[in-house]
């Protein structure tokens, strides 16, 4: 993508986040269309009673990191977007442009589930986080958690992440 295209990319994030209301069908539209594809993996949440897996996309960069799953108007049952930190550390997302209820897993260094959020408010502006370090925030489609049984505790494994 050229620099021109990213900045006029930024440029439709930030007017859209300085709104008090959310976007526009025609503004979804837009930043759909500027959404630069990300690695995909196969990660794994096991429980006591089972292993599920999920292919997620992941958000290594600020920028994508900020982007997140904003716009999105739907999320398969067994997908997701990964947030892996550099270093762990306490985390706080928003659901700021965010179109559908998510659930927020916190993962801690040793790949244990630190907490979930779950059914996230969209549109939100109120902070969701945990108060202690984590290597990498999971989101998945709302209430999926509740769905598979996946509480804290359980653990979330995937390539190149926290070693247990």
């Amino acid at each position: 993508m050229s620099t021109r295209r990213m900045a006029a990319t930024a440029l439709v994030l930030i007017l859209l986040g300085c709104r008090g209301e959310p976007p526009s069908a025609a503004e979804i539209a837009a930043a759909k269309q500027e959404r630069p594809a990300l690695d995909q993996i196969e990660l794994q949440i096991q429980t006591d009673a089972a292993t599920h897996p999920f292919t997620v996309e992941v958000a290594r960069t600020p920028d994508e990191q900020a982007r997140g799953l904003m716009f999105r108007e739907s999320l398969a049952p067994n997908v997701g977007m990964l947030f892996p930190f550099p270093e762990p550390r306490p985390a706080s997302f928003w659901m700021k442009n965010t179109l559908i209820p998510l659930d927020m897993i916190f993962v801690r260094p040793d790949g244990t589930i630190a907490r979930i959020a779950v059914n996230t408010t969209p549109l939100s502006l109120a902070p969701v986080g945990v108060g202690e370090p984590v290597a990498a925030v999971l989101e998945i489609a709302g209430g999926r958690s509740v769905e598979l049984g996946i509480d804290e505790g359980d653990r979330v494994s995937w390539p190149g992440g926290p070693s247990f």
